[in-house]
């Protein structure tokens, strides 16, 4: 299990593998374009040059991709729906052609048809997202806090989407959102519980990147609120219990804890290697 945190792209993704060395990155994930829209930059021949040439210098095992947040597979106006679907084939292209493992992206909201539609707008969406991809970057869906009628915060509604699908996706589990949602995490036996029904629902298998953070908010809440490892309702218990379930130990953890200053990375990331090497919590 490696560790790592979202790092910014600012002045180009390039740039990217040395911010994430010097915050004590393994890993990490990043935007390749602005996650409230416009244009991508481009990735030129000799960015994606460099940006491979710093991830082998910094030792950085993998990198991934988050998806935009404007992102809505469920709408139903067209232009945010097929916006949607073009964006993340551009992301998982980009992707493909910067070495990156995955692409995760939210799947959007059920307001404008209700659940049982949306889940089906969805499916129908990654379908045309994957209709002829061969690239090496694989589709992530990533669990949701559920709030308001976001799509996502149940596992047998992603275990739904996968099914539905029909093609080699996975899923991305974020701690926040997972508590938010009502699956607790706090000690061994609710850890052990929450990945026994997502692996009954949906498959250990399809588990391939965790992030990690802690919720400002209460379990079931379905209130989006990071909160720094240790700091929040989860708590370092919880974590350690994360760090040393035997079913995650293939599987690597970014945080995307607030960055309240320069050190809040750093600090949140030696934490979470403290407690992968402590043998016991205590």
């Amino acid at each position: 299990m490696l560790i790592g945190a979202h790092i910014s792209a600012a002045g180009g993704v390039d740039k990217a593998p040395e911010r994430a060395a010097k915050t004590g990155c393994e890993v990490f994930q990043f935007f390749s374009r602005s996650p409230q829209g416009g244009k991508a930059p481009e990735l030129t021949p000799k960015i994606i040059k460099n940006f491979k040439s710093e991830c082998k210098k910094y030792k950085i095992k993998e990198t991934y991709i988050h998806a935009p947040y404007f992102i809505n597979l469920a709408s139903t106006n067209n232009r945010i729906r097929y916006g949607s679907i073009s964006v993340l084939r551009q992301e998982m292209e980009r992707g493909s052609l910067l070495g990156c493992k995955y692409m995760m992206a939210h799947m959007g909201s059920a307001r404008d048809v209700g659940e049982k539609e949306a889940v089906k707008m969805v499916i129908d969406g990654i379908k045309k997202i994957l209709d002829g991809y061969k690239g090496s970057c694989k589709f992530l869906v990533e669990i949701s806090a559920g709030t308001g009628m976001i799509i996502g915060d149940d596992f047998k509604e992603i275990a739904q989407i996968i099914q539905g699908v029909k093609k080699p996706i996975g899923v991305c589990f974020d701690t926040c959102h997972a508590f938010a949602s009502g699956y607790d995490l706090r000690t061994r036996a609710a850890v052990k519980k929450t990945f026994k029904e997502f692996d009954k629902s949906i498959g250990i298998g399809k588990l391939k990147l965790i992030h990690a953070n802690d919720s400002k908010t209460d379990l079931g809440s379905h209130r989006d609120r990071h909160e720094h490892i240790g700091k929040g309702k989860i708590g370092l218990e919880g974590f350690w219990q994360i760090l040393h379930e035997p079913k995650l130990k293939n599987v690597n953890i970014l945080i995307e804890t607030p960055k309240e200053s320069e050190k809040s990375d750093v600090n949140n990331i030696k934490l979470l290697k403290k407690l992968r090497k402590q043998k016991s919590f205590k």
